[in-house]
Order: C-alpha cells, then structure tokens, then sequence
C-alpha cells in the first residue's frame, strides 16, 4: 500500500485550526480510494483541503480494499476514514470497512466520505452507522467543517 502523509503548517494563508477547542494534536484523516475505480483527481484535492484546513492526512492510493483501508486506519490511529466511491460499489464498500474497523476495536472511528452516491443510498448508509456523505461539487469547506464539528463532540481533549 502507497500511503502519504502530510499535515499543513507554516503558510503564509490564515489557517484552520484542524484543532476542535481543547485538543492538543491535529485531526487524523485517511483519505482511500477503494476497489477497481482509478479515478482520484477529486480525493487528492479532498486530502488537500484537509491539510491545508490543519488536519494530519494519510493517502493511501488508488484500488485499496475495505481490509487494506481499516489496517491502515488502525496502523495509522485515525480519527476519521473518508472513502471516495465512484464505482457504485458504495452499498458494499461503505459498510465493510465499518464492520472491520468495528471488528479491529475501532467502533469509534468517523467513516464519511463522496462519490456519485444516490440520496437514497446515502440514507440507508447513514443508517448502518456511516457518517454524512457527500456528492459531486460540494465544497471542501463543507466537508472541513462536517469533519471539524464531528471532532469536536466525539474525540477527546
């Protein structure tokens, strides 16, 4: 697995704090792109925006699968997993990598994510435990805030 990390500091721009009040390290994010979709213009510049808003991101590539993304999710102790899902595969992918992350002691972890995924599929995904979702054309800056109001009321100081 080809993993990337960074984490965005010392730009000239006014920053987001990436920071929820009170906590002393930055939110953690793994970016994947699971299955066969080759397409990831759109999770690079998601994994962009959170860096660049202060959250510590890992990229793990393209054609990752649901027990590749929860290893490193786990390896890497994240906070939060956002999948980008352009395959249609989103019933399945989605759900899989809750029940791993839950079947790794890590109920806890924040799965969001995008794609081209019906409303009536993000509201069924939302069901089965999977956070807000998001589709074509939304701005990073709903994403961020999404992320950083999650933070705030479920990670700890």
């Amino acid at each position: 697995m080809t993993a990337a990390r960074s984490q965005g500091a010392g730009q000239s721009k006014p920053q987001r704090s990436g920071q929820p009040r009170g906590r002393s390290r930055p939110i953690r994010v793994l970016v994947a792109k699971p299955g066969l979709d080759g397409h990831d213009r759109g999770a690079k510049v998601v994994a962009a925006a959170l860096r660049d808003a202060g959250m510590e991101v890992v990229y793990t590539g393209l054609h990752q699968t649901p027990e590749m993304i929860a290893t490193a999710a786990v390896q890497e102790d994240v906070d939060v997993v956002g999948l980008s899902i352009l395959s249609g595969a989103h019933m399945t992918l989605f759900p899989r990598v809750r029940q791993l992350l839950t079947d790794m002691g890590r109920p806890d972890t924040l799965i969001t994510g995008g794609g081209i995924i019906p409303p009536e599929d993000m509201s069924d995904l939302q069901k089965q435990g999977i956070g807000k979702l998001f589709g074509p054309g939304t701005p990073t800056s709903e994403l961020i805030e999404y992320i950083e109001s999650w933070a705030e009321s479920h990670l700890e100081s």
